[in-house]
């Protein structure tokens, strides 16, 4: 039990830390950050508290260019609600079929979680079905909340993510590995990327992320 709870902790400090340098840090550090953050997530036992520990202001690089505001500029409201559910679920191991964090999550399972602990939305169960809910989104107007699909398994649909920004996406990969964020461009999502859907088009309105952020923090301590 105590091991387990150690887990757990490890895993939000280190999400924590992650969504600091997605508030705080330009487009371009984001990149070496996800590398970074991969490495230091792979934990067998997933978290399935939807608190994080406080955000460290001084863990996050200093805005001086502007980068962070334009990046931010996308990810308000419901979006910064979605993201932050995502990349509180890092870590989790993947299992076919699986609901629940305590006990795994498949992609589309995943998905569908953490639309519904964020939004109180029901998606469809499959990645299939949810690539026809909401609407058709081109790759260059892709906005953080969106769905992002794949063909994995010799079907258009088979694989889904979510995207956070910056081309990067987080999912549940396949048997044997744990929820992590990767990135569209890489040559193997690259050529196996079918298509994005917008689950609402209210996702780049509303309050800002630092805020949203921060109260869902505060309302879980």
């Amino acid at each position: 039990m105590q091991h387990r709870n150690l887990t757990q902790a490890c895993t939000r400090v280190v999400a924590g830390m992650f969504i600091g340098v997605l508030m705080a840090a330009a487009p371009g550090a984001f990149a070496d950050e996800v590398s970074s953050f991969n490495q230091n997530a792979s934990y067998s036992t997933p978290s399935g508290s939807n608190s994080l520990s406080p955000l460290n202001s001084q863990s996050a690089a200093p805005d001086s260019d502007g980068g962070a505001k334009s990046f931010l500029s996308g990810m308000a409201g419901k979006a910064g609600d979605v993201v932050v559910g995502a990349l509180n679920m890092i870590g989790v191991r993947y299992r076919w079929g699986g609901n629940t964090p305590d006990s795994g999550l498949d992609c589309s399972g995943f998905v569908r979680y953490v639309f519904q602990d964020t939004l109180g939305m029901a998606l469809p169960r499959r990645a299939e079905e949810m690539s026809r809910v909401g609407e058709k989104v081109r790759v260059s107007d892709l906005k953080p909340g969106d769905l992002v699909f794949f063909n994995t398994m010799r079907r258009t649909f088979s694989h889904v993510g979510i995207y956070i920004g910056d081309n990067k996406f987080v999912h549940s990969p396949s048997t044997g590995s744990t929820i992590r964020v990767d990135d569209l461009d890489s040559g193997y999502w690259e050529k196996r990327f079918t298509g994005a859907r917008r689950i609402e088009t209210s996702y780049q309105g509303g309050e800002d992320l630092r805020k949203r952020v921060n109260a869902s923090i505060g309302g879980n301590q």
